[in-house]
């Protein structure tokens, strides 16, 4: 790829609900752009699968496992793509993507509109601030309504969204489109939409054109004051002056510029090329803070600049044939191939042996990458999340944000003989992919995965099946279920051991209590000892012990979270008392007042949103109500309704059976974790009484 003015390049993000059409645009964008010569879909019948989706269990099932990363060139412009997973189970793809982004096409569907995972992604774009185009997506499908769509950016997701194209008809009638900056309409002719014909606004929507065109200039005038006084005055806007202010108003981040278009059908993508590089940000113009290590970790704003030093931010891992591969977005500097570079993370200094540019699954190997690139390193041993820089800064990238896990699997290998494939694969997926979770069971012994849904672990499951050629033998699924206290519970406990030779003495007082619904911890220590009636060296210890005692909830084993343990006196021995000593003193203490602050069980509750025909609404709503959900809201859009729900994850499983069976296969749903609330007591009780039983039965 050419070397050009980095106010040229593009880091750009396709992200959407799944089923929304992201493969398919990129598959046209690499299309049109010449890096590709033929378009594949993503359940095509050739069986090869589009570009993006290279892995083979992606071919299969026919949606995106891992964002792919690609680049091209469009006019005179460099685009980098990634196209993220929509299925809410792979979400950590979509937040490290747009952690390294600096803009972002959010794809609609048309007939669907904002949709649950839309909602999601809106928010990790609104998280690290991520300019974006909007594009309504799949006009040609019966139902398509560009205009709900907007008016559901503006309800639901709370944008300022304005079309900037309008559809020239819809569904089976869908025929081009009109830009409403130029006033021009463009239809795509050729086998795939390849020739892009331009011509005048056709007489019956050139009315109509002229009201959004009206609507646009009024909405953009306020980022701009030449757009602002000219529509005041009642004057004509030039072509330019719009789309300086359209891309003012985007960079804002207070304005959505809308488009329509049908990537399946190969029309309105080549517009959305061009609006990618007239209104989402260059490098320079993305703000990027890093933390000065040296400096007490005070916000440095880094330069956009290749004669800076170095500083890096490696965003992805990928473990492949021939070792693991990094995934690098560079900020600051430049990597040259042979280059010495340090892990800000462990001051490791690492030598740069390969360093690449991705297209999928093709590496295209490149002697040098500067400020603005998102490329891939080989032979670089670190995790995700670590900076690298040149050695004269000590600075590190702002994390990103990882969600809880709140579903497990018990797992291990069929035969004994697997048993090192089975732990290399699961060492990689780990250091690959942070919302994969695997801990040992001291209890059973048993190597517990926990991971964001079902289809998560399931997709991890197949992976050590094919990639490492070992079979495995996987347990129920078991949720995370979290303990709670609900009222302020008091204790006064002394330790006191007398064996022979010096005994062990530690008396603590104090109480537990909830901690606010709002606070970010799910343990806070107080100590509010005064007169030094527990020595200060013995302090820590007591924190030790409540730490122990949270680990494990008496009512069913789980960890207890949200609790402010707080100690206000107690009395120690000169000789006696030891660290050991407060330890379990504060572990007991905790214990006796946790029977008395009303212990519960907190379960995931899952936001779930189902969509079937209207003659099955009855029927989809008694299975969630059955399962304990709660329904929120229902709707109905072109003969669907669309439900949504919060029900108990432990409620959940089976229901894609259930809910296939009910509509005759029809029915579909996204779920995602939404909070943790309690169980209903008569549940509680069952769960004790067989943890109850369930630990009788292991002493024996």
């Amino acid at each position: 790829m050419a070397r050009i003015s980095i106010d040229k390049v593009r880091n750009i993000g396709i992200s959407a609900h799944i089923d929304s059409g992201k493969t398919t645009l990129s598959e046209r964008v690499l299309f049109y752009a010449k890096k590709i010569h033929k378009i594949e879909e993503v359940k095509g019948k050739s069986g090869v699968g589009a570009t993006m989706d290279f892995m083979d269990l992606e071919r299969e099932k026919g949606i995106t496992i891992q964002s792919a990363a690609t680049y091209c060139e469009w006019k005179d412009y460099n685009v980098n793509l990634i196209d993220t997973p929509g299925h809410v189970d792979f979400t950590i793809e979509v937040e490290r993507s747009l952690r390294v982004l600096d803009g972002a096409v959010l794809v609609l569907c048309s007939v669907a509109g904002v949709q649950s995972q839309s909602i999601t992604v809106d928010r990790q774009m609104k998280r690290y601030k991520v300019p974006r185009i909007c594009f309504i997506n799949k006009m040609d499908r019966a139902g398509a309504n560009p205009f709900r769509g907007v008016q559901m950016l503006r309800d639901k997701l709370s944008h300022n969204a304005h079309l900037i194209t309008y559809p020239i008809g819809a569904e089976d009638k869908f025929q081009g489109i009109v830009d409403l900056v130029t006033m021009r309409a463009f239809y795509f002719d050729g086998d795939n939409g390849e020739h892009v014909r331009e011509e005048e606004v056709p007489a019956d929507i050139l009315s109509e054109s002229q009201k959004y065109r009206e609507d646009l200039i009024a909405a953009v005038g306020d980022f701009d004051e030449v757009v602002g006084n000219k529509y005041l005055n009642g004057e004509d806007v030039t072509v330019d002056e719009l789309r300086t202010a359209i891309r003012k108003a985007t960079l804002s981040l207070n304005f959505t510029p809308v488009m329509t278009g049908s990537a399946y059908k190969n029309k309105g993508v080549q517009l959305l090329l061009d609006a990618v590089t007239y209104y989402l940000p260059s490098p320079p113009e993305k703000e990027n803070i890093a933390l000065d290590q040296r400096q007490g970790e005070a916000p440095v704003v880094l330069a956009s600049d290749k004669d800076k030093p170095l500083v890096a931010l490696a965003f992805k891992l990928d473990e492949g044939r021939y070792g693991q591969l990094t995934y690098m977005r560079i900020y600051q500097g430049r990597i040259r191939k042979g280059d010495v570079i340090f892990n800000a993370a462990n001051d490791k200094k690492v030598k740069v042996p390969r360093l690449v540019q991705m297209h999928a699954d093709e590496m295209n190997d490149i002697d040098e990458a500067q400020a603005g690139d998102i490329v891939a390193l080989f032979g670089v041993d670190c995790a995700s999340g670590d900076t690298f820089t040149d050695g004269v800064l000590k600075y590190t990238m702002t994390s990103m944000y990882i969600p809880g896990a709140v579903i497990s699997l018990a797992i291990e290998p069929k035969d004994k003989t697997g048993q090192a494939n089975f732990s290399k694969a699961l060492n990689k997926f780990t250091k690959e992919d942070p919302t994969l979770r695997v801990h040992r069971d001291e209890e059973s012994n048993q190597t517990i995965i926990s991971g964001m849904g079902e289809l998560h672990l399931e997709i991890y499951c197949e992976r050590i099946k094919r990639e490492y050629a070992c079979e495995v033998i996987v347990g129920k699924p078991q949720v995370a279920f979290r303990e709670a206290i609900t009222k302020r519970g008091d204790f006064s406990y002394t330790h006191k051991k007398q064996t022979g030779g010096s005994g062990q003495f530690g008396k603590v007082v104090g109480y537990i209590e909830p901690l606010p619904a709002d606070s970010p911890l799910s343990y806070e220590f107080v100590d509010d000892i005064t007169g030094g009636s527990i020595p200060r060296e013995f302090i820590p210890a007591c924190d030790k012990g409540f730490l122990e005692a949270i680990k494990e909830g008496r009512l069913i084993g789980f960890p207890i979270v949200g609790v402010r343990a707080v100690i206000n006196d107690g009395s120690s021995h000169a000789v006696d008392s030891s660290e050991q000593a407060f330890k379990t003193a504060s572990l007991m203490g905790f214990r006796e007042a946790y029977e008395r602050a009303g212990p519960v069980i907190l379960e995931p509750i899952m936001k779930l949103e189902t969509q079937a025909p209207e003659e099955f609404q009855g029927g989809v709503m008694g299975q969630i109500n059955q399962r304990r959900g709660v329904i929120v809201n229902s709707s109905t859009n072109e003969g669907y309704a669309v439900i949504e729900a919060e029900v108990p994850l432990s409620e959940m499983f089976g229901y894609s059976t259930d809910l296939r069976s009910g509509t005759q296969g029809k029915g579909e749903f996204t779920m995602e974790f939404l909070k943790y609330a309690a169980v209903p007591k008569n549940v509680q009780d069952d769960m004790v009484k067989k943890h109850q039983e369930k630990r009788a039965k292991e002493a024996k």
